[in-house]
């Protein structure tokens, strides 16, 4: 589970004035009410929900967009236009580093993993990984410092046998600005961390961010529908849809002609889903348990499902629709966007335990009563199981404390210089009988639009 995100020099956020970056934390403040909302371990307490709130423009998809800019760098490496990436309110952050650092809740331990980077040199500078404790104890795991060409391991990493293959792995990235260890560590080494359990906390960090940490943004499908295959969800899913008051009755999966859905693919993704299919087929092969495999693609009106057999037979399936008592099916396409939106949001309810989603524009193509619903609903399942879930939104009817705690509360405000500043209601000492929402659009808590005069007063010549 997310514990908290820093962030400094990364678009519109620069650095706090005593030098610090940006926080945004999930654990709770100390509001007693709605302890359903918590999951507790031991000495500390993580929201299972947060809500945050700004003018457009503010700086809300921003925190989404460094959560998914530091993923896409563990994973992927540095990404296209990251150089211009740094926060170019003020000049000299263009040759400064930037921050990224996630502290995490893993297999009962706490960890805090990071690293620094010049984006407009493509150079990182530092990366650490860190055990935490309660009483804020630090164990070091790893650290390395790039520009001095020094690194430093200890704990689970200082096991015999395990710390000379290391000491190997870190030499010879020593002074190379261009790649991170972690994901060093995670590119080939199955057999490595067979024969060192107590080292696999590198593979865990590394596929907590990769498996674990959902971010998703309004114009790309949240969900691949993966979750609508199983036939065991059928039931509940149905139950969802029709509480939801989409009018969805029933679904199926349908057959199609394989023909009729290449022929409306791209020619480049044709031929990158032709050798994922040959790729894949090479494997099934080879492995003789294997009876088949299957390939889903989703784009954010088409769903559809390619089983190959062990023959090579390729069956092509969709989903449709149902409506009421009538038998008559509609494809995905010819639902209503928001319905399609609150398809792709039944993957967080019915998820299992230990993902963390971050959702951009969550009110997206829904209603207000929709989106409160919707909400409403996942803090009933997460009191049943461990899911975080964040989102950005400009939905009013959330700001209520019968649904949120105050800390499940936060803003982004830009100020006049054009940085950004993230904070929590529960800096605020609030009232439980006040108004959020009215206070919050009189400007009380920040982020909400500043207007200037569309049209200027002119003056009346007398």
């Amino acid at each position: 589970m997310l514990i908290r995100f820093n962030v400094k020099n990364f678009l519109s956020f620069s650095e706090r004035e005593d030098g610090k970056s940006e926080e945004f934390s999930m654990i709770a403040g100390k509001v007693r009410s709605k302890k359903e909302h918590l999951y507790e371990e031991g000495k500390i307490k993580l929201l299972k929900f947060a809500a945050v709130y700004g003018a457009n423009a503010a700086g809300k998809s921003n925190l989404v967009k460094a959560l998914d800019f530091m993923q896409k760098i563990v994973l992927s490496g540095l990404p296209e236009g990251h150089t211009d990436n740094y926060c170019k309110v003020a000049r000299e952050s263009k040759d400064k580093a930037s921050y990224f650092e996630l502290e995490i809740f893993l297999n009962q331990k706490y960890y805090a993993y990071g690293f620094e980077v010049i984006l407009n040199q493509s150079r990182f500078t530092s990366e650490w990984l860190v055990e935490l404790s309660a009483d804020s104890k630090e164990k070091l795991i790893f650290s390395r410092d790039i520009m001095k060409g020094t690194y430093e391991f200890g704990g689970e990493a200082n096991t015999k046998g395990f710390i000379e293959k290391l000491n190997v792995y870190a030499e010879d990235i020593q002074e190379d600005g261009s790649v991170l260890l972690l994901s060093i560590m995670n590119q080939n080494k199955k057999t490595l961390y067979q024969q060192f359990e107590r080292a696999v906390i590198f593979q865990d960090v590394y596929m907590w961010i990769k498996n674990k940490l959902n971010i998703n943004y309004p114009e790309r499908p949240i969900s691949d529908y993966s979750y609508m295959a199983e036939t065991e969800n059928v039931e509940e899913i149905c139950r969802m849809t029709a509480a939801f008051g989409t009018g969805i009755t029933d679904f199926r999966m349908v057959e199609v002609p394989v023909e009729k859905v290449l022929g409306h693919l791209p020619k480049r993704i044709q031929e990158d889903l032709l050798a994922d299919i040959e790729k894949k087929t090479a494997e099934m092969k080879a492995d003789l348990s294997a009876d088949g495999f299957g390939i889903i693609m989703r784009s954010y009106r088409d769903f559809f499902i390619l089983d190959i057999d062990k023959e090579e037979n390729i069956i092509c399936k969709t989903i449709q629709f149902s409506h009421g008592k009538k038998n008559i099916l509609f494809e995905l396409s010819e639902e209503s966007d928001g319905t399609v939106r609150l398809l792709d949001l039944l993957e967080v309810l019915l998820s299992g335990a230990g993902k963390t989603y971050v959702i951009d524009e969550l009110d997206r193509c829904l209603h207000p009563s929709l989106t409160y619903k919707f909400v409403e609903t996942f803090l009933k399942l997460a009191s049943q199981k461990n899911i975080q879930l964040i989102v950005t939104t400009h939905e009013l009817r959330l700001l209520d404390f019968d649904l949120l705690r105050r800390d499940e509360i936060w803003f982004v405000n830009k100020r006049k210089s054009g940085e950004s500043d993230i904070y929590s209601l529960e800096e605020y000492d609030a009232r439980f009988d006040q108004k959020i929402d009215e206070a919050y659009l009189e400007g009380r808590y920040g982020g909400v639009p500043v207007f200037n005069p569309v049209f200027p007063v002119r003056k009346v010549r007398e």
